[in-house]
């Protein structure tokens, strides 16, 4: 019985080895639970944010929740008049932070390691903009926007849209920002009509967003066969979070074939001219109504030849706003005309250098920028649906840039007998002179509407003064007006330009059609047939002079919709209104407009 007891004892009893093993397994569940719950007898911590729309407008009253990993809820609190929150004694450990609001859908922020002092700030969406959203990654075919159209936005917050496993609708954020997104495109394009950019063209472009917020974009513009013409920009945007942003944008053109002098058709002429300018400013949030820019453009142009003649110039700009809910009252002030990045969302290539090269053009044979002082009060108002806005407006313009076409005639080799004021692009035909100065003050109205079928709709309205050039000669040679101008030279024709009083109408129409993918856009606008500048020449969203068409229609996708090619077309003036033809003296004619018609196609290929 003894020995039986024994044997018992010892087969009870486990082995040092299995000690070890059990008590390595018990340590182990032990860490992991710590690992994966609060740890609770730590120095208690703290989560602290703030709650903003897409529009960075605090959200007054939002419900504030701290969720355990299984989503359970810790602590709920809401935010006050500025938007902030905050929660106490939280031991530290991973949590997620989940915000909600009447009319938007919840936001959450999930991964948040919670130590000393935790500051999450969240974004409140509607279904609407997440719809514009998505899919972040990969693009679809029938995308209302077009990636390239460099809208400077940063990829650090793109939400994502899913079922949270309690059933709520959220956009939800792991707040560590996008992986970093890099693209390149090609594009082969002919074009005529352009001042120093007829013909063909190949660009190559790169697009950069790296996790940090700081996006980068660089493009190269040249024509093959000539002897150097080239266009390039850099564009780099720093992402200061709700403080605002800083952005930088570098252009260089190089014209070989435009021509400055009494002789723009050779012999004694000045040819190859150089364009460079750098923009920079700044948008700053001052508090949570009142937002803020502040920059400037700085520009040199030359000849390449040996011509002393060089301009440069210094050009500011600034605005300040102030938020009041859904409408925003601004004044503005800028000496930068519409030709150096301040186009319409409508018409602006933010990717091309010539968006950001202020214009420049001839008087008395020197070189002159196209500036002047512009100021603007307005208020505007926008929804989710569209948005109205109305500004008055005071500005001086210096060197207005008058746009035509010369036709030389047999044997001429001069644009007009003795002048000295032009500059011309041998490629295009296309010509450039300095008008007379002027003041102008005028209203602009503006109405978007986003159609049930995706589809935007925007009605402009202007009045104030432009340039008008007198009556010349009609459509055809050979047909006079009655009281039209017989000039000897191109200096009279200038001469006779004047400002007057005019009102200005524009249409824009654009969506994507549906089962093609073509995305399009169409545009009229109206104004005197006799003013050759805009009646607003400053505003910020005006639209190309008379009849204008776009379409993009993508031939090849990949099934993740990524990379592929595009077709491009581009249709301006298609009616040829507004010219002012003159037969000068040499038996040249010249040809003025707001805007020649002219034509771009191509193709494109993303990767």
């Amino acid at each position: 019985m003894l020995d039986l007891q024994d044997d018992c004892r010892r087969r009870r009893t486990p082995s040092p080895n299995v000690i070890m093993r059990r008590l390595h397994l018990v340590v182990s569940a032990v860490l992991i639970a710590l690992g994966a719950a609060p740890v609770h007898g730590a120095a208690p911590g703290s989560v602290s944010g703030s709650v903003r729309d897409s529009a960075g407008v605090a959200q007054m009253g939002a419900v504030v929740e701290l969720l355990r990993p299984d989503l359970t809820v810790v602590a709920s609190v809401y935010t006050d008049s500025a938007g902030h929150f905050s929660i106490a004694h939280v031991l530290p450990g991973v949590y997620a932070v989940k915000a909600m609001n009447t009319s938007f859908l919840p936001s959450l922020r999930e991964n948040v390691r919670v130590r000393a002092n935790t500051v999450v700030d969240l974004t409140l969406s509607t279904l609407y903009e997440v719809m514009q959203w998505l899919p972040s990654e990969p693009r679809r075919v029938d995308a209302q926007s077009d990636d390239w159209k460099w809208t400077l936005r940063s990829a650090a917050n793109r939400p994502l849209l899913r079922w949270l496993e309690d059933g709520p609708l959220v956009v939800v954020s792991d707040g560590s920002g996008a992986a970093p997104r890099l693209k390149a495109r090609l594009m082969a394009t002919g074009q005529e009509g352009s001042f120093g950019e007829s013909g063909e063209r190949y660009s190559a472009s790169v697009e950069e967003t790296p996790s940090n917020s700081r996006e980068l974009l660089a493009r190269v513009d040249f024509a093959p066969g000539t002897d150097g013409d080239m266009e390039s920009m850099l564009g780099f945007r720093q992402d200061l979070g709700f403080a605002g942003s800083v952005q930088t944008v570098a252009a260089v053109a190089i014209h070989p074939e435009v021509e400055g002098s009494e002789y723009a058709g050779g012999g004694a002429g000045t040819g190859g001219l150089d364009e460079a300018a750098v923009r920079s400013w700044e948008n700053l949030n001052l508090g949570d109504e009142i937002t803020a820019e502040v920059g400037s453009t700085q520009i040199v142009a030359r000849f390449a030849g040996h011509s002393p003649n060089t301009v440069a110039a210094a050009l500011p700009f600034a605005s300040v706003g102030w938020r009041d809910g859904d409408s925003t009252f601004h004044y503005r002030m800028t000496t930068v005309t519409q030709g150096a990045g301040d186009q319409g969302p409508g018409d602006a290539d933010e990717t091309q250098a010539q968006t950001w090269l202020p214009r420049v053009a001839m008087r008395n044979g020197e070189l002159v920028v196209e500036r002047g002082l512009h100021q603007e009060i307005g208020w505007e108002r926008q929804t989710d649906n569209g948005g109205v806005a109305v500004m008055v407006f005071a500005n001086n313009t210096g060197n207005p840039v008058l746009e035509g076409m010369g036709h030389f005639a047999a044997g001429a080799a001069t644009i007009g007998a003795g002048s000295n004021s032009v500059l011309f692009d041998s490629s295009s035909g296309m010509l450039r002179v300095a008008g007379p100065n002027f003041s102008s003050a005028g209203v602009t109205a503006t109405m978007v509407r986003r159609l049930p079928g995706g589809d935007l709709i925007r009605v402009s309205y202007a009045n104030g003064d432009a340039l008008a050039a007198p009556a010349g000669l009609g459509q055809h040679p050979g047909s006079v007006n009655p009281g039209s101008l017989n000039p000897g030279s191109l200096d009279e024709v200038v001469a006779g330009v004047h400002p007057r009083h005019a009102q200005m109408y524009a249409l824009s129409l654009s969506g994507t059609l549906e089962g093609t993918g073509t995305r399009w856009r169409a545009s009229y606008r109206w104004q005197p047939e006799d003013t050759v500048t805009s009646v607003a020449p400053y505003s910020a969203d005006s639209v190309a002079p008379y009849l204008n068409l776009h379409l993009c229609q993508p031939i090849h996708m990949r099934h993740e919709g990524q990379s592929g090619f595009e077709a491009l077309l581009d249709l301006r003036n298609l009616l040829a209104e507004g010219y002012r033809p003159y037969v000068l003296s040499d038996g040249s004619v010249v040809v003025f407009a707001q805007d020649q018609r002219g034509i771009q196609g191509g193709l494109a290929f993303t990767f």
